[in-house]
């Protein structure tokens, strides 16, 4: 079972004593809060996992919350619930980022499923981003000129153009692209075209 903290947002108090018994009782870490607000207070603590929020909330409903979270740059994946009539919200809160929505009334196993996928995309995603910060790091260490010829590498042109455009030699262009391979790590050119993409440089 995937790891992770399950936060559930639901401003009624019966639901939210279901959901938790529901995913404590499947084994998962659950935490209830009863508004977005008080959810986002805790954002600079917030514990790796996903969340389950009910769409209609007084103060901040959960398509506001989803777009915050995204506006705050947190990843941790969304799954929200609607009643009968809320679909189009919930449609425009898939185009806003959420990973799944779910219908009320739903089937326990349903929701557990969805739980589970997005504990997993969470996971992933996290991984990912320590990945991408390492890159960073690696990268803030070239030196400018060793930057100039990994962008051309990135660009997918040859030693010859790199050096042409950056008006030095190809043979000092092989000296600066060892120097980046050397010092990122990487053990292939595709591996550094990946480090460099997935550290948006």
């Amino acid at each position: 079972m995937s790891s992770g903290l399950v936060h559930v947002i639901d401003d009624d108090e019966p639901v939210r004593q279901s959901l938790q018994f529901l995913l404590d009782t499947a084994g998962y870490a659950v935490r209830t809060y009863e508004s977005a607000i008080q959810f986002l207070q805790g954002l600079d603590r917030l514990e790796a996992g996903c969340i389950v929020t009910d769409i209609r909330m007084p103060e901040m409903n959960g398509l506001e919350l989803v777009r915050r979270l995204r506006s705050e740059g947190v990843t941790l994946p969304v799954i929200v619930l609607t009643g009968h009539g809320d679909v189009p919200l919930a449609v425009e809160a898939m185009k806003a980022g959420v990973k799944d929505f779910l219908e009320k009334p739903f089937d326990d196993e349903v929701l557990l499923m969805a739980v589970g996928a997005a504990l997993d995309v969470g996971e992933e995603t996290q991984r990912e981003e320590a990945e991408r910060q390492k890159f960073e790091t690696m990268l803030a260490s070239l030196s400018p000129r060793e930057k100039d010829v990994l962008h051309g590498v990135v660009a997918g042109k040859a030693n010859k153009i790199i050096a042409y455009e950056l008006g030095i030699s190809p043979r000092t262009v092989e000296v600066y692209r060892a120097n980046v391979m050397t010092k990122t790590g990487a053990g292939s050119l595709s591996d550094l075209v990946r480090m460099a993409l997935l550290a948006r440089f």
